[in-house]
């Protein structure tokens, strides 16, 4: 997100809700009906450690969906959404094994490219709203770079897609590899 500030991770966890279209805000790991919704704040981020909702895959399929903030001291916000792979399983069971499969290459694009660019749309919106530095797009991406190691350019071979913004604009390139 950039610099630590309770305000701007407020917003981007407001717009993060309304763009993904997420549905209830829970803190613990339970079934919705087994308890309460919380604030989406980022108090309750705060309380809980992560919150918990449910979102309409473009499949149509509904899954479990949460929320992180990572908070570096000295450093940046990152807010990372997330979609459980366990919960990615019971609907394709490719997702199991794709983050492992060497030789899937283009294969894997088929299917899984749907995914990102409706991440990548997410993220967009939420951009419009709350503006960041960095976002990505894949299996366990938290703490894999920064913008200022990326200084705008990604790299060539990608394993995961990058939202990088400039001059006010938000530019996606999607994982090749």
């Amino acid at each position: 997100m950039g610099d630590t500030s309770d305000k701007r991770l407020q917003g981007a966890l407001s717009a993060l809700w309304r763009a993904a279209a997420i549905e209830g805000c829970y803190g613990r790991d339970r079934e919705p009906e087994e308890q309460d919704e919380v604030a989406c704040t980022v108090s309750s981020l705060a309380e809980f450690g992560f919150l918990r909702g449910t979102v309409t895959l473009p499949t149509g399929h509904r899954v479990v969906c949460g929320c992180v903030a990572v908070r570096e001291d000295g450093g940046s916000d990152w807010l990372d959404f997330y979609l459980p792979v366990a919960a990615l399983e019971r609907i394709d069971e490719r997702f199991g094994s794709y983050r492992f499969d060497q030789a899937g290459g283009k294969a894997v694009f088929g299917w899984r490219r749907t995914y990102d660019d409706w991440l990548a749309d997410i993220g967009t919106s939420v951009y419009q709203e709350v503006p960041f530095q960095l976002g990505l797009i894949g299996f366990e991406t938290s703490g894999t770079i920064d913008a200022r190691e990326l200084n705008g350019t990604p790299p060539e071979e990608r394993w995961m897609g990058y939202l990088l913004p400039a001059d006010g604009v938000l530019r996606y390139v999607a994982a090749n590899r």
